[in-house]
Formats: structure tokens, sequence, C-alpha cells
């Protein structure tokens, strides 16, 4: 028997999709360009559109679930298509934070995709080569626009992937922050949630210290005026997240080790994005002040008693998300009506 190359939700029995591993929890599957590059996803499964129809009116449920003929399911109504909350992860590189908004998405829904990019990419000690979105082995933004586009687009043709909303935290806002650069017409929304390192609106300093040389190293230029499209950005930090990630005493050691090592091979990571230079509050609020000098608005959230603490700051980033995500899956309910 000759199986389909790729098996999508239009295949399989509504009632089956969790069985297959297509709804629920998904489990990390190889990107299919990259291999050394995955992702996975929570899908709730009461709220995925399994086929929606090119027409975008109705949805043959009846048939899969009920056994009833065409004629009885016309008057079945369409689940909408799904927002798409996208996870960046930190350099820690855990799964905290799909694993908690799995609940959340019942109540609130939508499909959540966490894609992973490990370490050693750029040579054995590599944390950190995906949040530039650019490095020697990797351009982290094509591996997640492949992932929307060539592989959740065709398996899950239920989930919205021309506009997502982006998290991440630490390491994964900086990855959030630079990918709003580079794409805003991609996003519904961004959370940028304390990153240690920042890339300044600077025409004077490369990338990623600044954007003086996107238009060679990505192919694409930064309209500033086109960031002003995203209406909702938000920036969270700990309260108490305003210490030097390791002290001036670790960046001094690691900075030893790279002229040790003459600042070759996979220590040039250090010396792309540079030294942590002061605490992510303090570095906030810098950049909001100079995002908000050329115009764009941003949501600060700094959450008592928290230091650098992606779950001690979850619970104000679904705040961000709740009214959004809502409004986007309530628009698609009444297309689908």
């Amino acid at each position: 028997m000759d199986f389909p190359k790729l098996i999508s939700t239009r295949d399989v029995p509504q009632q089956f999709l969790k069985s297959a591993f297509l709804a629920g929890h998904v489990p990390y599957k190889s990107l299919s360009n990259d291999p050394k590059l995955s992702y996975r996803l929570y899908i709730p499964p009461e709220h995925l559109n399994g086929n929606p129809s090119d027409t975008g009116h109705k949805l043959p449920l009846a048939v899969v679930i009920h056994g009833t003929r065409p004629s009885d399911r016309s008057k079945e109504p369409q689940l909408p298509v799904l927002p798409l909350v996208v996870v960046i992860h930190g350099t820690g590189r855990t799964s905290d934070t799909l694993n908690a908004l799995a609940p959340w998405s019942h109540a609130h829904p939508c499909a959540i995709l966490a894609p992973l990019f490990p370490g050693g990419l750029d040579g054995p000690n590599d944390l950190d080569s995906y949040k530039t979105l650019s490095s020697k082995s990797l351009r982290s933004d094509l591996a997640l626009l492949s992932i929307l586009d060539s592989e959740v687009s065709e398996r899950w043709p239920g989930i919205a992937t021309e506009k997502i909303f982006l998290i991440g935290f630490s390491g994964g806002g900086q990855f959030a922050h630079r990918f709003f650069y580079l794409y805003p017409e991609r996003l519904h929304a961004v959370s940028i949630g304390a990153p240690g390192r920042m890339t300044r609106l600077d025409n004077t300093l490369n990338w990623p210290q600044g954007i003086k040389d996107v238009q060679e190293k990505f192919g694409r230029s930064l309209f500033v005026d086109k960031l002003h499209a995203v209406k909702e950005i938000q920036f969270v930090v700990g309260e108490d997240d305003n210490v030097v990630h390791g002290g001036d005493e670790f960046w001094k050691w690691l900075e030893g080790v790279r002229r040790k090592k003459g600042g070759k091979g996979d220590d040039e990571r250090y010396g792309q994005l540079g030294p942590m230079r002061a605490g992510r509050l303090q570095m906030a609020r810098q950049m909001i002040q100079e995002w908000n000098g050329i115009g764009v608005e941003v949501r600060f959230d700094v959450v008592p008693g928290v230091a650098h603490n992606s779950n001690g700051v979850l619970d104000v980033v679904k705040n961000f998300l709740e009214p959004l995500v809502s409004q986007v899956y309530d628009k698609r309910s009444e297309v689908a009506e």
C-alpha cells in the first residue's frame, strides 16, 4: 500500500488525530531541509480543524465522527483556523514554556510551536548561534520560516502560519527582537523577555550590535517604519533581573579563554555577541527609550519579586497574549460561520 509522502491532518479522520500524534502533544520532528534542527507542537484537539475546506465555510466533520451523509453534514459549523504562538527557547533549551502554555491553549484556542536549535552547531561549545539569526552554520530566521511555510502549513492546514505570535525569554528574547526587526510583517505581536544582549537600531554598528550590514548579511532591508505595523509589543523583565549574568569576573575569564584560543572556531560566538555589560532590566529600559524615540510603542512589564526566571514572568506574558489571541480567533470564527 502506498502512503502519501507527507501525511497531513487532511489524511486522518478527526477522531484519530491525537492517536496519530497530530494533535495534543506532538513529538519533536526534524526539519526536513535541515535535520539537525527540530520542532514540536501542542495543539488542543478539540479546537483543531483537521481539514479546512477551500471555501472556508463548512467542515465535513460529521462524516468521520458520526458517519452521516454529505447532505446531513452541511449544517455542521466549521472550526476556525487556529492562531499560532511560537515559543523560542532560552540558552537552557527547555520545553517549560510550551508545557505551561498547553493547558492555557484549551481556554484560549491556539496552537503552540517550539523550535529547537541545538547547541554545538558552530563548534563543540556553541550555545548562542541561533540568537543572532545568522552564524557561520545557521540561519535560524530561515529555519523558522521553513518550519512555518513548508512544514506546519502543509501538515496542519488548520493552523494559521502566515502571521504568528512570537514569544521568547532570555536567549529567546534575543531571537525574538531580532526577528521582529527583520520580519515585522509576519507578526501579530511579539513578547520579548529579558534578553541579555540586544541589537540596537544603529546604522553605524554591524550586526548583531547594530543594523549597518543587514542587507549584506540577510539579503533584505530593515525599514524602521515597518516596525510600526506591529502594534502589540511587550517587554517583560523581572524586577530583580538587574545583575550581569555570571558577574564581571565571569566575562573577564571568558574573554581570557577566547584570547588563549585565538578567538577562532566555536569561540567566535563570544566576539559576535560581545559580553553582557549591564543587567537586563537596565538594558530593557534603554532599548525601550530608543524605540519610543522612533515611534515604536512598547508595553513594559516589570514583574515584582522576580529575577531571571521565565516561569516567574509567564503569567504576565499570558495576560498580554490572551486578548490578542482571542481577537484573532474570534475573527476567524466569524469567517467560518
